[in-house]
């Protein structure tokens, strides 16, 4: 039985003052910067807009969507500039979404969508990030085991994190697909692609999520045991702060080698495609989940499934847990690991999060992408 958790952790009330002073300045910002976004789509969507995310909605949403973006971006920058609270993020705001009306905002008129080889996933990070922190936001604002603002030290590391991940979809899905399809036609057991096809599609699910776990446990375990693997890794584990967008940071090379490393078995074992997208809309949900700050008690639910508590203590600074809880979806394949390891006590959270050297992972997306391939080991201006 679910229930609510004990009294948020106020050690972070520091930051609270600071999300009641901003919040409808940086949203307004957001949210007229995303309108911006939205209408450039609108005008290249061959270049601007992937295939496969179109294929999810239509016109006449992405329209409204962009509607709801200009009002509340013109109604939050104004609330934000008559109450004197960051004026200036708020005209950020409110000149964005200016911009976006006079670039033609929800009336751009486009002509059917040609193809291209490559397009940038710009409409996936616009609607992605607006519905996550739609959704997340107050979650974390009314459930959050700490009390941490939206704008916590580092939330700009993770909007470029999210907005490259997001972006560059369709080139990471090349680089995915490339690495994988001669290996999974080489490696045919045709006896065994029958069997796993001839199953129902929820069942092919399961299997999958279970094959596709233990594959990215394992892969887990070595970026945190191999050191020129755990280069690339650090960064990930660089958050001081678990929320929402946390997960985001992650390093390109991370992306590609785990994604690869985890669709291959799925491939090679044929799982139809209805089952493998399923388990990729799975992946995108848990990820966010898992490093969501909420502080709910699930029960038992925390041995069967991957929770925020069970992955924030993998997440912990602290020497005990650097060496347990890899699965990202079932906790079961920790278990056959002998990776597993939470406290009973469903009060018990880590008190702290990030690497154990600080000063091993520098600030800012860049210097982070560029730190694996440096000689150097430490950085006077560590972690955000």
């Amino acid at each position: 039985m679910l229930a609510a958790g004990p009294p948020q952790d106020r050690r972070m009330d520091a930051a609270a003052p600071r999300f009641r002073r901003s919040f409808f300045a940086y949203a307004s910002a957001l949210l007229g910067l995303l309108s911006v976004m939205g209408v450039a789509c609108f005008h290249y969507p061959e270049l601007l807009t992937s295939r496969e995310f179109r294929a999810v909605y239509d016109e006449g949403f992405a329209r409204n969507l962009l509607l709801v973006g200009l009002i509340a971006a013109f109604i939050l920058g104004t609330l934000a500039i008559l109450r004197d609270r960051n004026k200036r993020v708020a005209m950020i705001g409110v000149c964005s979404a200016t911009l976006a009306v006079l670039l033609g905002g929800t009336n751009v008129q486009f002509d059917a969508i040609g193809h291209t080889p490559y397009a940038l996933g710009l409409d996936w990070f616009v609607i992605s990030l607006f519905f996550s922190a739609l959704v997340f936001v107050p979650l974390e604002r009314y459930f959050g085991k700490r009390r941490v603002s939206p704008l916590r030290t580092g939330w700009r590391t993770d909007i470029a994190y999210f907005f490259m991940s997001h972006v560059l979809v369709q080139f990471i899905l090349i680089l995915v697909t490339a690495s994988t399809s001669t290996i999974a036609s080489i490696a045919a057991f045709p006896a065994l692609k029958d069997a796993i096809q001839s199953l129902p599609v929820w069942a092919q699910f399961l299997i999958a999520v279970f094959v596709a776990d233990l594959a990215q446990a394992l892969l887990h375990r070595a970026y945190h045991n191999i050191p020129w693997l755990w280069r690339f890794h650090a960064v990930h584990h660089s958050s001081r702060e678990m929320d929402w967008l946390a997960g985001s940071r992650i390093h390109f090379v991370e992306i590609v080698l785990t994604r690869s490393f985890v669709l291959l078995p799925l491939l090679v074992l044929g799982f139809s495609t209805p089952a493998v997208n399923a388990y990729v809309i799975l992946v995108g949900l848990q990820a966010v989940i898992a490093h969501a700050n909420i502080g709910v008690r699930f029960g038992w639910l925390e041995y069967l499934l991957v929770l925020p508590r069970y992955h924030h203590w993998h997440h912990a600074r602290q020497q005990d847990y650097i060496d347990v809880n890899y699965a990202i979806h079932l906790p079961l394949v920790d278990m056959l690991m002998g990776t597993f390891k939470l406290p009973r006590d469903q009060a018990a959270w880590p008190q702290e999060y990030g690497v154990m050297k600080l000063e091993t992972v520098p600030r800012g997306i860049l210097r982070q992408h560029l730190m694996p391939f440096r000689r150097r080991k430490t950085f006077d201006e560590f972690v955000d």
